[in-house]
């Protein structure tokens, strides 16, 4: 009995983390997905994005009780402009998606719903991580030794 109740929070702490990338596997992904070099920002800086934004976890969240919305997976992808999470008030949904959707392990629809955030006027300064951690600084430790 103990083993079962050991396993099943086992399995429930793995369900509530999520997949934890490590460095070069979120690299080698995220240049897969075509974002390295998209609207001419390099990998690395993406790299510090999701670094900075939830430790390249894809369950990642924040509730920012400022305006009520909730910040989502591995890029933090908020829920005022980008998802849909049927709690935020005046939500926009520019990606048309469910905030669930960036919380999954395959990261494709978060990183379909970031490539369409920096396609607005603002980029990648959209995202307070980078402007506090990235901007103008030499990001080449994020993606050194990773063959990318």
């Amino acid at each position: 009995m103990k083993v079962l109740l050991i396993l099943g929070l086992f399995l429930l702490s793995n369900t509530v983390q999520g997949k934890i990338y490590e460095r070069c596997e979120l690299a080698r992904t995220l240049k897969e997905l075509g974002l390295d070099g998209y609207k001419g920002i390099s990998l690395a800086n993406w790299m510090c994005v999701a670094k900075w934004e939830s430790s390249y976890n894809t369950k990642a969240t924040n509730y920012n009780s400022g305006d009520q919305s909730t910040d989502y997976g591995i890029f933090q992808i908020n829920s005022r402009y980008w998802c849909n999470n049927g709690k935020t008030p005046k939500a926009v949904n520019a990606c048309h998606i469910s905030c669930s959707a960036l919380l999954q392990d395959n990261i494709s629809e978060a990183v379909a719903c970031a490539k369409r955030v920096v396609s607005d006027p603002q980029g990648i300064r959209a995202w307070m991580a980078w402007r506090s951690h990235c901007q103008n600084r030499d990001l080449s430790e994020y993606v050194h030794g990773c063959g990318v």
